[in-house]
């Protein structure tokens, strides 16, 4: 049985969304500060979530493990990144692997109810992510920075936005399989109300009516059957001619 497309979009853009968060949670380059006072006119502070770096554009030498002196680390929406961008990462791995168990791994046949849980992980960590990401973007240029410099958005917000957007894409994509796991109940439901219980558990009333209709099939296929194909109505067919085979015409005569 061939993978369902939804299914097919959502195992891939998952794994890429989760690439692009891990590399937006780790560097630190969620936004750049510029043209410091009484620093170095190339020197460009990538400030991220976990760590401040200075780089020379004229020598292309980077330190990290700077000294926040301005409380950067401190600011709200830097401690809601910290809480929420690990806390994504772990729920997206967390639907990849039950999204493969359900999409296909060692099964003929996908697991519906697992690819739709899986797909549900997906978009609570994009939205996660989404949320950090924003709510930094938003409060870009109230965070603690020195006077007079320039501000500018960091490469690890793009690629934030882009890994969230990919997530809560490919999570819809996978909660379709509600959609057919819920036919393929229906489905049961339906094939279940159909058969006819044993006859032990069926009411006395109940069985009397199921054996004369049972009863009335039969008669009327047995009477069917007795009659040869060359007559089109049973009701014009002589009684001695039920049984005979000599006329293969297609009428109701003696000829």
């Amino acid at each position: 049985m061939r993978t369902p497309t939804p299914m097919i979009v959502g195992i891939v853009l998952g794994p890429c969304g989760l690439v692009l968060n891990l590399t937006s949670t780790l560097a630190p380059g969620w936004r750049n500060v510029s043209q410091i006072p009484d620093k170095s006119r190339d020197l460009i502070q990538h400030q991220g979530i976990w760590d401040i770096c200075n780089e020379f554009q004229s020598t292309h030498v980077t330190q990290c493990n700077i000294e926040d002196t301005l409380g950067y680390f401190s600011e709200e929406p830097v401690q809601i990144a910290k809480g929420l961008m690990p806390s994504s990462l772990i729920v997206t791995v967390l639907g990849l692997v039950v999204a493969s168990l359900g999409v296909r791994c060692w099964q003929d046949v996908p697991h519906h109810l697992l690819a739709g849980l899986g797909g549900l992980l997906l978009f609570i960590s994009g939205l996660m992510s989404l949320i950090a990401v924003s709510w930094y973007n938003h409060k870009l240029f109230h965070l603690s920075y020195p006077a007079d410099s320039a501000l500018q958005v960091g490469y690890c917000l793009v690629l934030g936005y882009l890994g969230s957007c990919l997530e809560i894409i490919g999570g819809i994509s996978l909660t379709v399989s509600f959609a057919q796991c819920c036919k393929e109940c229906r489905l049961k439901k339906v094939a279940k109300d159909n058969t006819y219980p044993p006859r032990s558990q069926q009411h006395p009333a109940t069985a009397a009516v199921i054996s004369s209709s049972l009863n009335s099939r039969q008669l009327y296929v047995h009477d069917r059957t007795s009659v040869p194909r060359a007559y089109s109505n049973s009701l014009d067919v002589l009684e001695d001619e039920r049984t005979s085979n000599r006329s293969r015409l297609p009428c109701d005569s003696d000829l």
